[in-house]
């Protein structure tokens, strides 16, 4: 079964990249380079050094980002999930962040913070931290009542039914919440170099586009979706050997 699936995957990359070809060379658009034109220059970006140059600066915003957004995410998650009184007063509001359009926010972000690293890490927080709030809270919130009564008739403390009942009934789905934030995370990440300042792989794209450089830009676009692919495939693997046997779902996506 995980050959079959392998397969496909790599059948269903073969599809991809041949159309991708074949448009390039039809051509769909004259801004449309093919894909052997925009891997022949993502090799080219790969030996001189500039795309690790550029990632170096692209993972900064992105890795604090994601580390506040994991850590404050989960505590609010928790404390909205535990409480109808703070699920009642906050739940809205990162219902409304997950839903209102970010680019109409960054100039608010720009005009408060300036054009630096802490608009950029905040551009990612909007995007990753509501995902994550929202799956936590459900998962605790969903969490079984069999298994609280069976804890309270054990005599347990509300903290310890917290620490050693609904933490780990919900970790599955707190995991996968995580994953599907950091996903966000790095829509965030492109997006605050592309409209805040332009760096790191945003600066690729750009300068790439300005220049009419189309086989340059696609190679930067599709070196953030494979690193993307990558990563949460990565972490997929992780949630999978962590939680074998469990239910996993996702309450929001």
């Amino acid at each position: 079964m995980p050959n079959r699936a392998l397969l496909l995957k790599l059948l269903s990359a073969v599809i991809l990249f041949g159309a991708w070809e074949i448009a390039g060379r039809v051509p769909v658009s004259f801004a449309f380079p093919t894909f052997i034109e925009s891997m022949s220059a993502l090799i080219e970006m790969t030996l001189n050094g500039m795309i690790f140059e550029a990632y170096a600066e692209t993972l900064k915003p992105l890795a604090i980002g994601v580390a506040i957004s994991a850590v404050l995410g989960i505590a609010v998650g928790l404390w909205v999930g535990l409480s109808n009184t703070f699920d009642w007063l906050f739940s809205p509001i990162f219902i409304v962040m997950q839903a209102a359009p970010l680019a109409a926010l960054i100039p608010l972000l720009v005009l408060a913070y300036g054009i630096g690293l802490t608009s950029k890490v905040l551009v990612v927080c909007i995007m990753a931290m509501p995902v994550i709030v929202l799956n936590t809270s459900g998962a605790v919130r969903n969490t079984p009542e069999s298994f609280k009564e069976m804890g309270r008739s054990f005599l347990a403390s509300e903290f310890s039914i917290i620490l050693r009942i609904v933490i780990p009934a919900a970790s599955p789905v707190i995991f996968a919440g995580l994953r599907l934030g950091i996903s966000a995370g790095f829509i965030g990440a492109i997006l605050s170099e592309l409209k805040i300042t332009p760096t790191g792989v945003g600066d690729i794209i750009t300068y790439s586009r300005s220049i009419a450089d189309y086989p340059s830009m696609y190679a930067a676009i599709f070196s953030i979706i494979l690193l993307a692919v990558l990563f949460l495939n990565l972490l997929e693997k992780i949630e999978i050997t962590l939680f074998k046997g469990n239910q996993r779902d996702y309450v929001s996506n």
